[in-house]
């Protein structure tokens, strides 16, 4: 692999961590003005980019292509819904690791059930490592010291204690818009008060335990828009740019009718976190077309694989800038979660 590649890839891994903490930070305010935001943002800053390539490739859309388009949308809905709702109840370096390599795992399961695949040795072996990884990032880890909370971003007018997001049905039960709040690993460890038991109620898992089912269910949406976006790129032909960006506005336009009925939380969660907002909006797509920049002159058994190192850069923005607990061993449950990834793609 050429430097070029490399760091291409390097970069657009740690866009990728990077915007996942973006969504972790912005976690409390419920999912859907977050999704909306970002999604309506991305689609209005890369209009120009896709515009550009439409003209230079000029692709000939079938009416397949325009459900494949539409499908990604729905699909990268549900998979940012799971996503925001895991980060609300858990650690970035709990859930990003599972959901990435829940992704790669039934991704690779579909290719033996559905398409027929034979993975060798190595590909089983790596199914084995993803399995040990999740299992062991998913135990329970010790609230980290007090001294390394803290907020994520400094507070400013917007995020007083004040504004509290509950006008909408997107959000969660004592979601206060202030930022920093998704970052206290107090919460997330212990369960972040979301397993409070009053009398009458049976005591419900601890939200580290709820976290890991989200991140499951992130995975296989991963899984899903990724069966999804090939089958379109590779055999219906689609402009992998276009399928890549086509999910932004379709969510922009299946989230408006909520949104429209939250305005209120719509316009305190864009107060209170809009550097998340943007930069998750301008980070999510990048990094996708930076690893297609690297595509166009790199194999993809290089390629797919070394872009997974943004699992590790995750936990390690976990524990510096959010505080999160238990960094050795999850550092070592996200290697064995890469390597399963990487022997996956090779075997």
């Amino acid at each position: 692999m050429s430097p070029t590649a490399i760091a291409l890839i390097l970069v657009a891994a740690v866009a990728h961590a990077s915007w996942n903490l973006f969504s972790k930070q912005a976690s409390v305010t419920g999912a859907v003005s977050f999704i909306w935001l970002l999604s309506a943002a991305a689609a209005v800053l890369y209009a120009p980019v896709i515009a550009v390539d439409v003209v230079i490739v000029q692709p000939r859309l079938t009416w397949l292509c325009w459900v494949f388009l539409a499908g990604t949308g729905v699909l990268q809905g549900g998979y940012f819904l799971f996503l925001q709702t895991g980060y609300r109840l858990g650690d970035l370096s709990l859930v990003y690791p599972i959901g990435r390599g829940t992704g790669a795992l039934l991704a690779a399961l579909a290719g033996i059930a559905i398409l027929g695949e034979r993975p060798g040795p190595v590909a089983i072996a790596g199914i084995a490592f993803i399995v040990a990884g999740i299992i062991v990032i998913g135990i329970p880890a010790r609230p980290a010291p007090a001294s390394l909370a803290g907020p994520a971003i400094p507070p400013g007018p917007a995020a007083t204690p004040g504004p509290v997001v509950t006008s909408g049905p997107a959000a969660a039960p004592s979601s206060a818009v202030t930022p920093g709040a998704a970052a206290s690993p107090g919460a997330t460890a212990a369960g972040g008060g979301s397993g409070v038991i009053t009398a009458g109620m049976a005591p419900r898992p601890p939200a580290a335990v709820r976290a890991t089912v989200f991140a499951l269910l992130t995975g296989a949406f991963i899984a899903s828009y990724s069966l999804w976006d090939k089958y379109a790129v590779g055999t219906l032909r689609t402009p992998p740019l276009l399928q890549g960006y086509a999910a932004f506005p379709i969510m922009a336009l299946a989230f408006a009718p909520q949104v429209h009925r939250a305005r209120d939380q719509t316009a305190r969660v864009w107060r209170a976190y809009r550097p998340q907002v943007l930069g998750a909006a301008v980070l999510g797509p990048l990094a996708y077309i930076l690893v297609l920049i690297a595509l166009s002159f790199t194999a993809v058994s290089a390629v797919a694989p070394a872009r997974e190192v943004s699992v590790l850069f995750g936990v390690l923005l976990g524990r510096r800038l959010l505080g999160e607990g238990g960094l050795a061993r999850r550092l070592l449950a996200a290697a064995a979660i890469v390597t399963g990834i990487v022997a996956i793609a090779i075997g």
